[in-house]
């Protein structure tokens, strides 16, 4: 039994085993390889988050799709690269609208070179996805581009707020799946589809895909507030003190709007302040660790991963569906 992929996921299978730790160290080899140019500092910019490594989560997903078919495929490991590659190329452009200084536990690209390079470094390695892309054929362009789409739409959307009259909750909830869920789908249904796999196995892991990345954003969100800066790999409370809108926080407000009670008016006021005041923002995490508004987001997430493994019941029993199922209760036990 080998721990691979994040959370911790334990593979209990030694074929399933070799395949996917293969399978990324593939994909690590590819990643390298794609973010290699004639220009150093280009090379020193691209590989800067590929080298500080991440849970590789969308490549560990096309690894486990393509057990449904053959996962030696040719078209595997670039699709599990090509996934990769956009994630980490909107990482650099999320650091520098969010004006983030750390990322993966090293100095933030636009921290280190400025906003500029950021983003066009960002932009380098969309083009070298795409690259890769175009040697899948036709279909697999397609997909990624419709992906893409939906994930700057939910960007925008985040951005610009919910209209008038729109409940936040509903509003979020369509962001993630855009911003988060549709990449992750991507990398199920390339798994399935590049390995040959049954057209419905494709449309299933697909599915699978971006309810599982809901909820691993559901569980991030749980995160933030909840543990401490070893469990998360983060300072708690930072999506607080940056005012992003996490579900915790978006509960709160409408259970205060709708209850009108003077601890929870009186928790937004705070939400509301300098939370670069240390003193202040631990007091904001302390109430929020012991309201319902927490509670009600950890349903929210179970539920998602949930729904997300019971998407897995057509498909047949083996390792690669456990691992896949392991992954639901991964996200779940995350979230407390």
């Amino acid at each position: 039994m080998t721990v691979v992929g994040p959370f911790g996921l334990s593979v209990r299978d030694q074929a399933l085993e070799a395949d996917v730790q293969a399978g990324l160290a593939a994909v690590e080899e590819g990643l390298l390889e794609a973010t290699k140019s004639g220009v150093p500092f280009i090379t020193e910019a691209a590989q800067h988050l590929v080298q500080a490594g991440g849970k590789r989560f969308r490549p560990l997903l096309v690894a486990l799709a393509a057990q449904f078919g053959d996962p030696y495929a040719p078209g595997v490991v670039p699709s599990a690269v090509v996934v990769e590659l956009t994630h980490l190329a909107t990482l650099y452009h999320d650091d520098v609208m969010d004006e983030a200084e750390v990322r993966r536990g090293v100095p933030s690209a636009n921290a280190r070179w400025g906003n500029s390079l950021a983003v066009l470094t960002g932009d380098f390695l969309f083009a070298r996805a795409s690259h890769i892309l175009a040697d899948l054929g036709p279909e697999a362009v397609r997909i990624q581009a419709e992906a893409f789409e939906r994930l700057v739409t939910g960007q925008i959307l985040e951005t610009a707020g919910p209209r008038d009259g729109r409940d936040p909750i509903e509003h979020y909830l369509d962001v993630i799946a855009g911003k988060t869920g549709s990449l992750i789908a991507v990398a199920g249904r390339f798994g399935a589809m590049m390995s040959g796999a049954d057209e419905r196995v494709v449309e299933i892991l697909t599915h699978y895909g971006e309810r599982l990345g809901v909820a691993f954003q559901l569980a991030d969100d749980v995160l933030d507030i909840a543990s401490d800066s070893h469990e998360s790999g983060k300072t708690p409370g930072t999506d607080l003190r940056e005012g992003i809108p996490t579900l915790p926080v978006l509960h709160l407000r409408a259970r205060a709007a709708a209850t009108g009670s003077p601890e929870d008016l009186r928790l937004c006021e705070l939400l509301d302040g300098d939370l670069a005041d240390d003193e202040l923002l631990a007091e904001v995490l302390r109430r929020l660790r012991v309201h319902p508004s927490l509670e009600q987001a950890r349903r929210d997430t179970i539920r998602y991963a949930q729904e997300a493994r019971a998407l897995l019941a057509p498909l047949p029993d083996g390792p690669a569906k456990a691992a896949l199922e392991q992954l639901c209760d991964a996200v779940v036990h995350r979230a407390g």
